[in-house]
């Protein structure tokens, strides 16, 4: 490195990562990425970017603010965390050509992208940096690269040099793949509704069509020059109007608004729950739940399968669910949560013993994955058969998940680890809530191991809505 980063949290990289209009240009960031053949071979294996494109783009957002914003704490935990998810990504792709993500190069690619993503935020705002500016920037990158310990030589050496490295890849090196294609004009189109769009969810289906519309013709226009002369088509003057009206008004109109709300708040290591324990705050003890609603005569477990199935199982949304979708449930839990390596080893173990279970027992057709018809009436099946069938696969699995997602040790989920689990862009928040208070049969406050484990059972085998457990994914 020829030049040391500015410290402090005013510095030119700190503030751009932290500004809240460098969404604008994240999907741009992620179709880059994406193109890449091994970074779209590891995508197609074990993303869940199809089900979750919000969360994909909120961890790609997240890890890169821990990364360049955050204390040197949270900046070692974040490499720690990309290291242990990097070491399980690798493979074959379509066309026989074996990827990692540990290569050297591939590392090189998509961090130069972020860096490249800050640049492209200012330039397309009509607020290009200067060569100072761009060596400021690029000097704390270089700094957070050798922390990552990606070689110096895959790297431009300057940041001057950025763009003709970005051109090179593009023209020698980028695939415009399945995956590109639909990261471009079809995943919004599938997409659940964000939560941050409050009552306006309804309205998703139909807001959604035009979202899509105007983030395809926003990205497409935004790509690089190289990408236009390489893969085509080139920049309409329809695109390049809207960018140019997106960005230099977004720009215009934060410029107006007060410092903080310019700006979202940088990701720490430590959240809420793990402050509060640490502080030692007594939790409030209430009334034990009570069962939800009256009793009911109808036989509900198939309805409250089909949830879990489309819910949790399914993440990559494509109807079926193989070995990929339980270790994508597993990469999600442990991306949330500082899980040490070899905690790590034990729940990815406990999610393969889960599936050695499933496959033969529901697997019909034999074609290696399980559909929703073939679960639900595989597990009713067996839960009229034998009450201790899960036994043998869930209950292992999910003690895995519980010591997993008991981040201090202390035995018991808080309300805040219980929402990292089961969070996600299709369960609203309250009824996530009203899911602990129901499984919290003691009303202590928390979910202690025997608590969770029952109410997974109870999930899968209760006729009846009355059962605390049937709540695990909120009201029934």
């Amino acid at each position: 490195m020829t030049s040391a980063p500015v410290s402090g949290t005013r510095s030119p990289l700190r503030q751009s990562l932290g500004e809240w209009r460098i969404g604008l240009v994240a999907w741009r960031l992620i179709v880059l990425q994406a193109a890449h053949p091994a970074v779209a071979a590891g995508m197609g294996r074990y993303s869940t970017y199809r089900a979750h494109p919000w969360r994909r783009i909120q961890h790609t957002v997240d890890s890169g603010a821990r990364l360049f914003s955050a204390g040197p704490e949270e900046r070692r935990l974040e490499v720690a965390r990309l290291a242990r998810t990097h070491r399980r990504i690798h493979g074959t792709d379509d066309a026989g050509r074996p990827y990692t993500a540990e290569d050297p190069a591939v590392r090189g690619w998509v961090m130069v992208t972020l860096y490249e993503a800050i640049t492209a935020m200012h330039e397309l705002s009509g607020q290009r940096l200067r060569p100072a500016e761009l060596d400021v920037l690029y000097a704390e990158f270089r700094e957070v690269c050798e922390a990552l310990e990606i070689p110096g030589e895959v790297l431009p050496a300057t940041a001057a040099e950025v763009p003709a490295y970005v051109q090179r890849n593009v023209r020698e090196v980028l695939e415009y793949g399945d995956v590109v294609r639909h990261l471009l004009f079809e995943v919004l189109r599938e997409a659940p509704a964000p939560r941050r769009l409050g009552r306006l969810r309804p309205a998703w289906p139909l807001l959604r069509v035009a979202a899509a519309r105007l983030l395809s013709t926003l990205t497409v226009a935004d790509l690089p020059p190289a990408w236009h002369d390489r893969f085509g088509p080139g920049r309409t003057r329809s695109g390049a109007a809207l960018s140019w009206a997106v960005h230099h008004g977004v720009r215009h109109v934060m410029a107006r608004l007060p410092e903080h709300l310019r700006h979202r708040h940088t990701p720490s290591a430590d959240g809420a729950a793990t402050a509060a324990t640490a502080a030692g705050r007594p939790v409030p003890r209430r009334a034990p739940a009570r069962p939800s609603r009256g009793p009911r005569s109808a036989d509900t477990r198939r309805a409250r399968l089909e949830t879990f199935f489309h819910q949790v199982l399914d993440q990559t949304a494509d109807g079926r669910v193989d070995r990929a979708d339980l270790q994508a449930m597993v990469h999600n839990v442990c991306w949330q949560l500082e899980v040490p390596a070899e905690r790590e080893d034990v729940l990815y173990a406990a999610f393969e013993t889960w599936w050695q279970a499933l496959c033969p027992a529901m697997d019909a057709d034999g074609d290696g994955a399980v559909d929703c018809a073939e679960f639900v009436s595989a597990m009713l099946a067996g839960a009229d058969r034998d009450p201790a069938h899960l036994d043998h696969g869930l209950v292992p699995a999910m003690r895995a998940l519980f010591r997993a997602a008991d981040t201090d040790g202390s035995g018991h989920l808080c309300a805040d680890e219980y929402r990292v689990l089961f969070g996600g862009p299709r369960v609203h928040p309250a009824e996530l809530n009203d899911g602990f208070r129901q499984l919290d049969t003691d009303g202590d406050g928390r979910i202690s191991e025997e608590e969770f484990v029952t109410a997974f059972t109870d999930f899968f085998t209760a006729r009846t809505d009355t059962i605390a457990g049937t709540a695990l994914l909120g009201r029934p």
